[in-house]
């Protein structure tokens, strides 16, 4: 039995094919649109899982939606007459498109499958699941546990913002919610907004900053825009926020409390941008152990899974898997948007169809296959796609490869790195990604202003073997998805040079705090990737290379991208961006490739080719 499930008409749109409870491929529509969080409907992506499968549109037996047009139409119409006359001029611009486009969407959505295949019977075959319930489903299901309490956080799906489950063996329920307009992530990202970065992409750069501040408004915020009770759950004041009927998040009466308007995006940082970034951080962190901690008391369950844009707080998830409320956490590493439609697959399959779940496949600590659930290309295609690009490369040998990617780490490049299958979710684990020597005190800012063309205060995450782990960071656990921070191990950090302590927030950037300055924050913490022989050999093989030659089982590891570009997806796209930036060597297959020996008249301009992020 083969259940399609897709996500769409929001923000980064996907698809994710389940075939008799077994996760056989995901894919993001923005890789292959190459529009940074692309939220049309998801063609493409279906396209390619489909192909993946080897099948066609017409041999699946259920296509599954990840929420509920009616019912988010019902909030909406709900939320405008609540706030009425509030928000009319919001009202006004919302509705034309809902009545035009949204309330037919079924229709919408029928036609648009028919468009990538017109098979008989798809009106019949097409399901729906709630936005939390897509979420919950992808968060327990592929998750290693029989028994697990389910967290779920976002900006708001339908109604529910935030919600709890129980999932035993092929069963799972939604026992308590939080509904819209009190949500922890739409309050997140009020504070993106207002600290001048784009709502649902920026709120990763609003928690990379946070370390640079400290959090001065945290006692504002909770006196004056939340009421937080002993169970975690929490009220907001909306006379602060213009989400639920405006058109920004925030308000003039929030601007009164911050003592100004919002920052003018791309403006220079100030300090207050990034004491408000810890406030902020803080605060959230604050509302979620409290929340866990009650949930692990009401329940005694010993798991907890996670998924929802709230999810990828990694540095939240580090605090909460040491606070030891809950003894074994586990993380969707596409806890967003994009996850939905592996969870609207999976609720298709388990709670619609009944269907049991997949056992643990041998050595695999998950179900979720290391999240390499993307396309792939043999080592010939490789070769014909790069030739037809223009492109001039060696073909070595794995030997020689992995000697060669290890001297040029050794040598100060940054190595763009394409191998396998494409990850799945917003993070590169080895599979589509740029690696680089996390010793090098320079490499995070070449990275970031040579490379990735993005702010410098950006922090990178640090690759390390599984098994040397706990002797470079404060961390016993897996993390292979990278969404758990933890400080680097206190033998690996270095004395602070003189006059340190009186540097303060930017100025503190370039301080080399370890031994991996490349990779350790300046709180000395690092957002860790697990990498284990069995999901990824070929990544693990790597690191080895450069742990034997140089004593460090730890790459800088960064997605394989420009800032406001997707992940490359194809052999194409990694040559271009090659071209595009001062990338000095790339690896694809068993390609190598050097940027001296390219052709200068194929080099790109990628610096202002995208929109910012």
């Amino acid at each position: 039995m083969r259940v399609l499930g897709i996500s769409a008409y929001y923000h980064d749109s996907g698809a994710a094919l389940v075939e008799d409870g077994r996760i056989v491929a995901a894919v993001q529509q923005e890789r292959l649109t190459r529009v940074k969080h692309d939220n049309s409907f998801p063609g493409k992506a279906i396209e390619a899982v489909l192909e993946i499968a080897g099948i066609s549109l017409g041999e699946v037996d259920h296509v599954c939606f990840y929420e509920k047009p009616f019912v988010k139409f019902e909030r909406l119409l709900e939320t405008y007459l609540a706030f009425a006359p509030r928000g009319y001029r919001s009202f006004a611009t919302a509705m034309p498109v809902w009545v035009k486009d949204k309330l037919f969407q079924k229709s919408a959505l029928l036609k648009a499958l028919k468009a990538v295949e017109d098979a008989p019977g798809l009106e019949e075959r097409l399901l729906f699941a709630e936005h939390h319930q897509s979420h919950a489903a992808s968060a327990y299901y592929p998750s290693p546990f029989d028994e697990a309490l389910v967290l779920t956080l976002d900006g708001v799906g339908e109604w529910a913002t935030t919600t709890v489950g129980i999932g035993r063996g092929d069963d799972l329920e939604i026992v308590k919610e939080i509904r819209f307009p009190h949500s922890l992530g739409l309050l997140y990202s009020a504070f993106t907004y207002y600290t001048g970065f784009r709502v649902n992409s920026g709120e990763y750069k609003l928690m990379g900053l946070a370390p640079y501040g400290a959090p001065v408004y945290a006692d504002l915020i909770r006196d004056k825009l939340l009421d937080v009770k002993d169970d975690g759950s929490f009220w907001l004041d909306m006379d602060y926020f213009g989400y639920a009927t405006g058109l920004t998040m925030t308000n003039r009466r929030f601007d009164n409390l911050f003592g100004g308007p919002p920052r003018a995006p791309e403006s220079p940082l100030t300090q207050k941008e990034m004491d408000i970034a810890a406030s902020i951080q803080t605060v959230t962190e604050d509302i979620l152990l409290t929340m866990t901690r009650s949930l692990a008391e009401e329940y005694g369950m010993p798991n907890l899974c996670l998924a929802g844009g709230g999810a990828l707080n990694c540095v939240a998830n580090g605090k909460m898997l040491r606070d030891g409320a809950f003894e074994n956490i586990w993380i969707q590493p596409a806890a967003g948007d994009a996850g939905g439609a592996l969870g609207a697959a999976l609720a298709a399959w388990h709670q619609h169809l009944k269907g049991a779940r997949a056992p643990l496949e041998d050595g695999m600590r998950d179900r979720m296959r290391g999240a390499y659930l993307g396309m792939e290309f043999s080592q010939d295609e490789i070769e014909r796609r790069l030739k037809a690009a223009g492109a001039r490369f060696s073909v070595l040998a794995d030997d020689d490869l992995f000697a060669r990617a290890v001297e040029r780490l050794e040598a100060g490049d940054a190595v763009g790195w394409f191998q396998g299958r494409m990850e799945f979710g917003p993070r590169a684990l080895g599979g589509r990604s740029i690696l680089g020597d996390p010793r090098n005190p320079e490499m995070q800012k070449t990275l970031n202003l040579r490379i990735k063309y993005r702010e410098s205060f950006r922090p990178f995450a640090p690759s390390v073997l599984r098994e040397h782990v706990s002797e470079w960071f404060d961390l016993e656990a897996d993390s292979p998805y990278m969404l758990i921070v933890a400080d680097v191990a206190r033998d690996k950090l270095l004395p602070p040079p003189e006059g340190a302590e009186n540097l303060s927030g930017l100025e503190r950037l370039n301080i080399a705090r370890s031994q991996i300055p490349a990779v350790t924050h300046v709180d000395n913490s690092a957002r860790i990737q697990t990498v284990h022989a069995d999901t990824n050999p070929r990544y693990h093989r790597l690191i080895s290379a450069f742990f034997e030659k140089t004593g460090c089982p730890v790459v800088v590891n960064t997605s394989f991208n420009v800032r406001g570009e997707p992940i490359v997806c194809t052999p194409e796209d990694a040559f271009h961006c090659f071209m595009g930036t001062e990338m000095e060597t790339l690896v694809i297959g068993n390609c190598l490739l050097r940027k001296e020996e390219q052709d200068a008249a194929l080099a790109k301009d990628y610096k202002d080719r995208f929109d910012l992020d």
